[in-house]
């Protein structure tokens, strides 16, 4: 391991491991019993026709197109709203060397989004701006409040608990702000200010819960323990209605960078998009298909689909699947598809989420996807000691990447 925490591992040689190519052994146990070694078989072994592996140059571009084609005919994203975001500025004050902004806009169904937004004082651009994006971490009654810090009341202290476990007791968005950014933090769909609201979900599953707003720790819990166990159920509505929830937050996040796009403020030349597990996911969505994004940062949620299907399922939301596009792009590739565009995964070494190998396969994925780009050092993936977090170091391998890509 380097001083940056990055070690070489069995995927950096530029392709898959062995181990990860073929099928478990015959007795290995998977998530599904033995229906999972029939399950592996249903995925490829070789890149397909899509995949940008090897791809030619003088094929990269087209490919690259039809697979993003490819990619939001499986998300299915829903339409998007008519013409721009209705910004309302809700409030403007200082804290700690920073001017915030509580914005808001609405949705084509629910609570509109709320957001922060957060730059330097007085600053005045075109400074970049970066769309950071809140985790998951079975926490849905808080969004943008899990990686800021405002100022304007005391900090939740499970807040507080969630930030010193996962980021080192930082709000980084508000540090990413102090180093010269316009920072957009907004609520994801099923969280914060876009959460289900028990009033508005059929009694038949409230499971006893009949308060969605109590913000005590004990409120909170029972909420965000509701609100994990109803994803399965808001997952299988959404493909009923022939949408997925990665399609959801693909057009939400869309959203939230067309605000940052119209603050003058901001130079639409320099956008950032990046965050942890939850956020890293969406940043894997948003970066790979939006090529408004320039620099992107994916922490804490990088593997492969035969991990998911096999060994990791059971760790992860329902969230993160799109059918159908597991035999035709792995997960990893939907990353690459911003390639050439400058893209950053941090890893740590003994994140429980995933399986090790899978990890460095999917290392070696984007390795090859850089390399037929031709652009091999617009991609870095660095491992860091320590379970599933973005800590202080992380982040200043993170802050100092936006710093050199969005100059």
């Amino acid at each position: 391991m380097n001083e940056e925490g990055e070690s070489s591992g069995a995927g950096s040689a530029g392709g898959p491991p062995a181990s990860s190519q073929s099928g478990p052994a015959a007795h290995a146990p998977t998530m599904i019993g033995a229906y999972g070694h029939w399950a592996a078989s249903l995925l490829p072994t070789e890149p397909g026709p899509l995949s940008l592996r090897n791809c030619p140059a003088g094929e990269f571009d087209s490919r690259r197109a039809a697979a993003r084609a490819r990619v939001l005919e499986c998300m299915a994203p829903p339409p998007p709203p008519p013409g721009p975001p209705v910004v309302t500025v809700h409030r403007h004050w200082q804290y700690d060397g920073l001017e915030f902004e509580l914005l808001s806009w609405p949705q084509p169904a629910g609570a509109p989004t709320e957001a922060l937004l957060l730059k330097p004082i007085g600053a005045t651009g075109p400074l970049p701006g970066i769309l950071a994006l809140h985790d998951h971490g079975g926490f849905k009654f808080f969004g943008k409040e899990k990686i800021t810090r405002s100022g304007t009341e005391i900090q939740h202290p499970m807040v507080a608990l969630h930030q010193a476990e996962y980021y080192g007791g930082v709000s980084w968005a508000n540090e990413l702000a102090r180093q010269g950014n316009v920072v957009l933090v907004h609520d994801a769909f099923a969280f914060g200010s876009r959460r289900v609201r028990l009033a508005e979900v059929s009694p038949d599953i409230h499971r006893g819960l009949l308060d969605d707003a109590d913000a005590s720790p004990a409120g909170v819990t029972a909420y965000n323990n509701w609100a994990g166990e109803h994803e399965h159920v808001m997952a299988k509505s959404l493909f009923s209605a022939g949408t997925t929830w990665p399609g959801i937050f693909y057009q939400e996040d869309r959203t939230a960078i067309d605000v940052l796009f119209a603050r003058d403020e901001v130079d639409p030349e320099r956008i950032g998009v990046g965050g942890l597990s939850g956020g890293g996911l969406r940043t894997v969505f948003l970066a790979g298909l939006d090529e408004r994004v320039k620099c992107a940062v994916c922490v804490g949620m990088m593997t492969t689909w035969r991990d998911f299907m096999l060994n990791k399922s059971f760790t992860h939301t329902w969230m993160c699947y799109v059918p159908h596009l597991p035999r035709e792009l792995d997960y990893s590739e939907i990353f690459g598809l911003r390639a050439p565009q400058p893209a950053l995964v941090l890893n740590t070494h003994e994140d429980g989420l995933f399986t090790h190998a899978e990890m460095e396969c999917a290392e070696a994925i984007l390795q090859r996807v850089y390399k037929s780009a031709g652009a091999p050092d617009q991609f870095k993936c660095s491992w860091y000691p320590g379970g599933h977090q973005f800590n202080r170091a992380m982040q200043t391998q993170a802050f100092a990447w936006f710093d050199r890509w969005l100059v």
